[in-house]
């Protein structure tokens, strides 16, 4: 028995056909947007990709980019079929291409339902990524001289202000990086040589902060140096202080902030999904109803659409059995070349009478 039989007039042919050229040109639309979208995301992760550890993290603004792409073309071509296919001179070119199209298709939604499951998926990995990229970002603040990173101190100070973030986990991570350059050290003073002996690799390591991490919410003057130091400044406790110092790391910030957007867009992607998927649907009755006109010189006469010609269940029993084949074939061919191979090999005996 048929999946999902439908009679079709031909007033309902036509419906149907008008109703799919306009699906398919809102999904021109669609495949607009994913790339859009696709193009956006590549752009706000190039910005900071300096504190990215790799680029794996491209994966899903590429992967959004081609599905758009892809449904741009794909999409235009279903239009054009359907437009087709209310004259049946035309749509007897088109006859041959429909069920290969079909296939490619369905594929075609598997991929992007795909590329929607890896917009929610992607957090891990990118926590990974910026945690490892910040981390080395900050070792580099301080080579404001050294060519290729002179730039990696207004890249983290830009950062920190605009995501109101510290560091990477918090504003503690700073006081385990020398992030002051020596350039601007005084080595004759001997709090300096102290600190500097203090430390096993002969860094200069201080409980303080860029001036970037500084909340201008405080109502007080931003304590950045000697924070840890209680006494070193009035009515001051470090543990309470909330508003002096930004307290979460810019790796939560930035994290949720590329999380949110991609989980937006993930939903977004599955949308389209959905939408592609009843377009494929109604081609499929569009193509089968079109196929199963009793006589092609009647075309008013009725005629019935599917999307499977036998139930779910016959269809896979038959598509494993077409699979089964096709291996035994190529084991047959195999085994037949084998043969070959061996009788090529045998050298043939010569007798010698004498």
């Amino acid at each position: 028995m048929a999946l999902l039989k439908i009679k079709f007039s031909q007033k309902k042919r036509v419906k149907l056909a008008q109703g799919l050229w306009l699906m398919n040109w809102l999904s021109v639309f669609a495949g607009i947007l994913v790339f859009s979208m696709g193009l956006f995301l590549k752009i706000e992760l190039r910005k900071r990709s300096d504190v990215m550890d790799n680029s794996e993290s491209h994966f899903v603004p590429n992967s959004l980019i081609l599905m758009g792409i892809l449904s741009c073309a794909s999409n235009g071509f279903a239009g054009k079929i359907c437009y087709d296919s209310l004259d049946p001179a035309k749509f007897a070119r088109w006859k041959p291409l429909l069920k290969p199209y079909l296939a490619l298709c369905f594929l075609f939604n598997i991929l992007i339902f795909f590329v929607a499951l890896i917009c929610f998926l992607m957090r891990g990995n990118l926590e990974s990524t910026l945690a490892q990229g910040l981390k080395n970002s900050m070792k580099f603040y301080r080579d404001t001289d050294t060519p290729g990173r002179c730039f990696m101190k207004k890249t983290i100070d830009m950062l920190q202000i605009e995501f109101k973030c510290c560091g990477n986990n918090g504003f503690k991570d700073w006081f385990e990086i020398q992030w002051i350059s020596n350039r601007y050290l005084d080595f004759s003073s001997k709090e300096v040589k102290d600190r500097i002996k203090s430390n096993v690799d002969g860094r200069y390591l201080v409980d303080g902060v860029p001036f970037s991490c500084c909340n201008p919410s405080s109502p007080r003057p931003c304590i950045q140096h000697q924070v840890t130091n209680n006494s070193a400044h009035y009515s001051y406790d470090y543990q309470t202080e909330e508003l002096n110092l930004w307290r979460h790391g810019c790796r939560e910030a930035l994290l949720h902030y590329y999380s949110s957007m991609m989980t937006s867009m993930g939903a977004v992607v599955l949308l389209v999904w959905l939408f592609e998927m009843s377009v494929t649907v109604g081609l499929r009755l569009l193509h089968t109803s079109l196929e199963s006109i009793p006589n092609p010189e009647d075309p008013e006469c009725e005629s019935e659409g599917w999307i499977l010609e036998n139930s779910l269940k016959d269809t896979l029993k038959s598509a494993l059995e077409s699979l089964k084949k096709i291996g035994k074939l190529n084991q047959v061919e195999a085994d037949a070349e084998g043969a070959e191979g061996g009788e090529a090999g045998k050298t043939p005996a010569v007798t010698t009478v004498s």
